[in-house]
């Protein structure tokens, strides 16, 4: 078990969330990691990247899809 799915699980056990909701999959964490690196290195402020992430987790609650934020951010591959 890695620490963000332990992290995820301790989570979901104290909020009675569905642990299965906070699972994150191998390609959002790609995403996400490579958000936060845009984030910190176009601003130079490494803070920016979890603040980032988190805008992006709520955004993707409300019903975003996370490969449209990417663009949105990364603009085209």
């Amino acid at each position: 078990m890695t620490w963000i799915s332990e992290v995820s699980s301790r989570l979901a056990a104290a909020t009675g969330l569905d642990a299965g909701a906070l699972a994150v999959s191998e390609t959002d964490a790609d995403t996400l990691l490579r958000l936060a690196a845009v984030a910190a290195h176009e601003t130079g402020d490494r803070t920016n990247a979890p603040i980032l992430c988190h805008v992006l987790g709520r955004a993707v609650a409300l019903g975003a899809p996370l490969e449209d934020l990417a663009r949105m951010i990364e603009g085209p591959r």
